[in-house]
């Protein structure tokens, strides 16, 4: 988390801490999950490039714990107060009746906040995976690893049937698959735009070749995106294995980001597809199925009859083809866009003036090894910042 002056009165920064989450960005998955349900029914995850632990704590209080946030939480304790004013029992999953019955309701309703129960899950599963190293976190299994290289799928599969998983067998699909996958990794980004939207669709596609080793059928994917001018030819890639494709922008993302977030709903593996780390998908690989027929183009030429008027041939292509036939191409695809979060809560990018009594607070979880830690160290060495440095330091 920054401690710039402007993270500082970023209102989703502090509330963060407040509400002891690990980075800002947990708000983003609890955003998503409010407006796309990604939890119903859902007990196998993996988190790609997970640090410095967000996400995977949403996933342990939501998933493990059984806790309820925003709007679920709220028609929760609706209900609960209804409850209350009506004198009706409240009942466990496994259909015993518990609190207080009818005869004797709870003396307010304050009492039947407090008497929120929690719903932790049966058999929940979660491996976390980063580059990076991440502080434990309760019930998710952390692995530091790359998830562009071949070597990742046996450590991951291993991690999540520790019991069932056989090395010798060298399978690189789940024996039982996940429900989701969540990515939220992101390069250090340049400034320079193309450059920046091109490294981060090579993570994308690097988290999506693992997706398809584990994921099941009908389960769903989540990543970061950086929305560019050909994004649309991501989305008619991502629709070639999933049903529905869906571009997020929750309201805790600043606006000024071309930061997004693809919701992918419905997994299907194509016919005669077979996933492979080696050979990943997109890197010079077809799947069967989906190619077009081969047309024939006609190159451009320039030539000069024998009465003197020059003919000019500006060729023709796959798309222009179309057009003239009257066909649609189904290359490109332009994915419904849909934002986020409740309207009424705070926007990410207002910063708003922190009240005189306001204590700032300490970063939940710090990162345990910054790519920047030796930059910040040379700077104390040096003394400070902008030149501001106590002591010269010699030039070699």
């Amino acid at each position: 988390m920054g401690k710039s002056s402007k993270d500082k009165r970023d209102a989703y920064y502090r509330l963060a801490k407040e509400q002891g989450w690990r980075a800002r960005s947990a708000f983003k998955l609890l955003q998503l999950d409010e407006e796309f349900n990604l939890f119903e029914g859902v007990t196998r995850v993996v988190d790609l490039c997970a640090a410095p632990g967000s996400w995977s704590q949403v996933l342990s209080r939501v998933l493990i714990k059984g806790e309820k946030f925003g709007r679920a939480a709220w028609t929760d304790k609706q209900q609960r107060l209804k409850d209350v004013a009506f004198g009706v029992e409240a009942k466990k999953d496994d259909g015993t009746e518990e609190g207080n019955t009818s005869s004797n309701p709870p003396e307010s309703a304050k009492a039947a906040e407090d008497q929120a129960p929690l719903q932790p899950r049966r058999d929940v599963k979660i491996v976390a995976i980063d580059l990076q190293p991440m502080s434990p976190l309760e019930g998710i299994v952390c692995l530091r690893a790359d998830i562009t290289a071949p070597s990742t799928i046996p450590l991951l599969l291993s991690a999540l049937d520790p019991d069932k998983y056989d090395s010798k067998s060298q399978s690189i699909t789940a024996a039982h698959p996940v429900d989701l996958i969540l990515s939220d990794g992101a390069p250090d980004v340049t400034g320079l735009h193309d450059l920046d939207i091109y490294i981060q669709s090579q993570l994308l596609w690097a988290a999506l070749n693992l997706a398809l080793c584990v994921l099941k059928p009908g389960g769903k994917f989540v990543a970061k995106i950086f929305r560019g001018k050909d994004v649309d030819l991501l989305y008619a890639q991502l629709r070639i294995v999933f049903e529905k494709v869906t571009v997020a922008k929750p309201r805790s993302s600043r606006a000024s980001s071309i930061e997004a977030f693809i919701v992918c709903e419905g997994f299907r593996v194509p016919e005669g597809f077979v996933p492979s780390m080696e050979q990943p998908v997109g890197a010079g690989r077809k799947i069967e199925g989906t190619e077009k027929p081969e047309r024939i183009k006609t190159e451009p030429y320039r030539r000069v009859r024998e009465d003197g008027i020059t003919e000019l041939e500006l060729g023709s292509d796959e798309e222009e083809d179309d057009r003239r036939n009257g066909e649609q191409k189904d290359i490109r695809w332009i994915a419904p866009f849909l934002a986020c979060g409740d309207l009424e809560a705070y926007d990410a990018d207002a910063t708003y003036h922190l009240p005189a009594d306001h204590v700032s607070l300490d970063p939940v979880q710090p990162p345990t090894a910054p790519p920047y830690k030796k930059a910040l160290e040379m700077r104390r060495t040096a003394g400070g910042m902008y030149g501001k440095t106590k002591k010269q330091i010699p030039l070699r």
